[in-house]
């Protein structure tokens, strides 16, 4: 039974949560039934790291992306889902949790008295989704949500920004004392960059973020006089591999490069308007295609994409005291434009140096860590590990996206900025801790995952997890559980730091 769940599960199902059917046919993916029995058969039969249709393929071309282009699958249809729902009700802020929520027990967490999941007439109560969602029972899910402890409420399609950000209430005390401490560590003639780690662990004010990224990073240098001069040489150096490089992109030898970044661009956090400006698009086109050509071992790999976002994001918030999701970059000074591009290229460059093997051919260094997930997991909570097990679930059916992305589709993007400030004031934080706070982010979701009964439950439930509206506090507790973790499982896996 649950060989045919799994089975089904791969077909386009009109009654996933928040999709609509295209057509009166439904179209199916062409994956195979039977069990991949390797790496290669699984990245082959699946169409990539989203379930995004190519059907912008055929509208490929040279020529900038019209403001008017939005790309094709789930998430565009998560867009159309939540406008009508908005229609309907006059609400936003609560739709998409709702839609993408599993299944509860009178809106409650699953009870706690051994059984993780209670049913009705010996039956598991089914997915909300699969019923029609009328106006009433979503105004008395909105009700519902009002009646309980009052917190901030973080916009759906999500502020880029952290709650530092402009509308958050006045800095406290101890916030002002941290951004100081930042300020003077940041003036002084040599930086001391291990006391920069260990103040930035814990997060880094908006304020002087995009000098601390830099400098973590290794694109600037600890002396203060030589910042400028090095700042100045770089950014030439990148504009000139422009110059030499990026006219190639036509050539017979670069255009299968250059069109599958063309098309990937677009789905790169489509629902936020920053990313669907021409003059953005136009800026990570050039980022990607010359990261290409300059690593051939590797190429450029679907996902890559994403990691340009976090960075252009903190060097673009240094010149814009608003909030960055509508602001049309095509305002700002041409010099300006020019050097957060060529930061964002720079910075991107040394997160890839260490997981550069995440993208070579066959991707060695994600099979490692999904297998070294796989073996950590089944040491921390046997009880996931056996339940994955039961319904034939994979670890690299879900945890090839988080470690080919460094969870980018799983958070918010404002969560991921504040996930890197920790990933790069940690030792190999991107290429080893990395790992450990995946583990920590598959233990969050304990409850819910013991609740799903199913193949293709689970597997909905791992691809959609519900944290729309996460901000610092989440991801704090989501770090810290994983340095618990680091410390407790230490030796674990021996086999993944070779």
């Amino acid at each position: 039974m649950a060989t045919d769940n799994r089975i089904n599960f791969w077909r386009r199902n009109t009654k996933v949560p928040g999709r609509y059917p295209k057509d009166p046919k439904p179209k199916f993916n062409n994956l195979k039934s039977k069990k991949a029995c390797s790496f290669h058969e699984f990245a082959c039969s699946t169409n990539d790291a989203w379930d995004i249709d190519d059907e912008e393929d055929d509208n490929f071309c040279g020529t900038p992306f019209p403001m008017s282009f939005m790309p094709s699958g789930q998430d565009s249809t998560l867009s159309v889902h939540s406008q009508k729902l908005q229609h309907e009700t006059g609400e936003t802020e609560h739709v998409l949790p709702h839609i993408l929520t599993p299944p509860r027990n009178d809106g409650h967490n699953p009870v706690d008295d051994g059984s993780e999941c209670e049913g009705v007439n010996g039956k598991f109560v089914k997915s909300s989704s699969d019923a029609d969602i009328s106006t009433s029972s979503v105004r008395a899910s909105l009700q519902k949500q009002q009646s309980l402890p009052v917190r901030p409420i973080i916009p759906l399609v999500a502020r880029i920004s952290d709650q530092n950000a402009s509308g958050a209430p006045p800095m406290t005390v101890r916030e002002k004392n941290r951004l100081d401490k930042f300020k003077q560590l940041l003036a002084s003639p040599n930086t001391d960059l291990e006391e920069l780690r260990k103040h930035s662990w814990s997060g880094i004010p908006r304020e002087v973020r995009p000098i601390t990224w830099r400098l973590l990073s290794g694109y600037l240098p600890a002396n203060k006089e030589r910042r400028e001069l090095v700042l100045k040489r770089k950014r030439e150096e990148y504009f000139g591999f422009i110059e030499q490089y990026y006219h190639s992109r036509t050539d017979e030898h670069y255009k299968d490069t250059y069109r599958q970044i063309h098309i990937d661009i677009p789905r790169t956090n489509p629902l936020i308007p920053l990313f669907q400006q021409p003059a953005v698009q136009e800026v990570f086109e050039r980022i990607l295609f010359i990261w290409a050509i300059r690593h051939p071992a590797s190429g450029y790999v679907q996902g890559i994409n994403d990691l340009v976002t976090p960075f252009f994001v903190v060097f673009l918030s240094e010149f814009v005291t608003e909030d960055v999701e509508n602001f049309d970059v095509a305002a700002l000074p041409l010099e300006t434009q020019r050097n957060i591009e060529a930061d964002s290229f720079w910075c991107m460059s040394k997160l890839l140096d260490g997981i550069q093997d995440n993208y070579t051919f066959a991707q060695p260094g994600i099979q490692n860590k999904v297998k070294a997930l796989e073996e950590l997991v089944s040491r921390i909570d046997v009880d996931i590990h056996n339940h994955f097990k039961k319904y034939e679930v994979e670890y690299l059916q879900f945890a090839f996206r988080w470690m080919n992305n460094l969870l980018m589709r799983e958070l918010p993007l404002r969560c991921t900025i504040r996930l890197w400030d920790t990933y790069q004031a940690e030792a190999e934080g991107f290429s080893h801790f990395h790992l450990y706070v995946c583990a920590a982010f598959l233990i969050e979701w304990r409850r819910e995952i013991l609740c799903m009964v199913d193949f293709q439950s689970l597997l909905m439930l791992l691809q959609n997890l519900p944290t729309i509206h996460w901000g610092n506090e989440e991801v704090g507790l989501l770090l810290a559980e994983a340095y618990r973790l680091k410390y407790m499982f230490a030796d674990a896996p021996s086999h993944y730091k070779r």
